[in-house]
């Protein structure tokens, strides 16, 4: 069942109350920053109506407590600066959310932006040899970090479990993404190389993984933690698919930074943004916008097309082209 709609009477008087519980009156501007300065916890979990808190109060800092958030806050991520309060009974009560300084997350079943962390610095995409890599669903991810301006990084896992051909096929695959800015690292969260390099990307960083179910999120985040903090399970015997292991979002502290572990996914849907926002996603594309002979250019057989244009100049790859046409006839597919 879905929330009833508040009114702007209420929608008011949650915000005041909001206020209230940060610290600020009436008068006071509030800024990201002073938010944030104001909390006093930070979530590691949530489980439904229950979130775990990471106490920030110096003289309590690192104790995790299981909560349970006040009514009509919005909902709760991993990664959300709260104000938070003891119940008297080993638990405690979220009582305002900060501001948030960004957030990642992904359309749910009515198309709509639903966010699955928050306040962090780097996306991590991760991808494998094993399931088969789709450059779409990969395409689909950098759209949507782009969308939400976040930093993307992508990681190729199981190197170890590629031979000669099949690494250059995907060192041709990876050419693109290198050719147009994005940093790429080939790493084995089974033998450890690549490691060295990912821990300097990470570094000082709050970085949340997403990918497909059995790229190795939770392999790669048990090795980097030098221990195991995530569960693993193999791929499916019958379907070249990961099994989910991971079903919530978890932050996790290692040496030098923060992960935060995601659950894996089969789709990635774009339904909440439109084909405007898809070429802006397209960061190659964006040198050539509003360079085309027609306003509404399609990009696709109209004369005097920038992009068609780019194209045969060798300055944008046949296959981002294509992958930024499958995306947009998709527009309008949820999850």
């Amino acid at each position: 069942m879905s929330k009833r709609r508040l009114s702007k009477h209420q929608l008011a008087r949650i915000s005041q109350n909001q206020r209230k519980e940060l610290g600020f009156d009436q008068t006071d501007s509030v800024d990201t920053q002073t938010s944030l300065e104001k909390c006093n916890g930070r979530i590691t979990s949530h489980y439904g109506q229950h979130v775990d808190v990471e106490s920030l109060i110096t003289e309590d800092k690192g104790r995790v407590i299981r909560c349970t958030q006040r009514s009509n806050l919005p909902k709760l991520v991993t990664g959300d600066l709260v104000v938070w309060a003891d119940d008297g009974a080993d638990g405690g009560v979220v009582l305002a959310l900060g501001q948030r300084r960004n957030f990642f997350g992904r359309s749910n079943f009515e198309g709509r932006l639903k966010p699955i962390a928050a306040n962090i610095d780097l996306v991590l995409v991760v991808f494998a040899s094993s399931p088969t890599p789709h450059v779409s669903l990969i395409d689909r991810y950098l759209v949507a970090i782009e969308q939400l301006q976040l930093t993307a990084v992508l990681i190729l896992n199981k190197l170890d479990l590629l031979n000669e051909v099949e690494l250059t096929e995907i060192d041709n695959m990876l050419s693109v993404y290198i050719d147009i800015g994005y940093p790429v690292l080939q790493v084995s969260a089974e033998d450890g190389r690549g490691l060295p390099e990912l821990k300097q990307v990470l570094a000082n960083q709050t970085t949340i993984l997403v990918g497909q179910s059995g790229v190795g999120k939770s392999s790669l985040l048990n090795k980097l933690s030098n221990g195991k903090l995530a569960e693993v399970a193999p791929l499916s015997a019958t379907w070249d698919r990961g099994t989910h292991t991971t079903t919530t979002s978890s932050l996790y502290h290692m040496p030098g930074f923060d992960l935060i572990d995601s659950p894996g996914i089969r789709e990635f849907g774009l339904g909440h943004i439109d084909e405007q926002q898809v070429f802006k996603g397209f960061i190659e594309f964006r040198p050539f916008s509003g360079s085309c002979k027609f306003r509404d250019c399609s990009h696709r057989t109209e004369p005097g097309c920038a992009i068609q244009s780019a194209v045969e100049a060798g300055q944008i790859a046949v296959k981002r082209v294509e992958s930024y046409f499958r995306i947009v006839d998709s527009l309008g597919e949820l999850g």
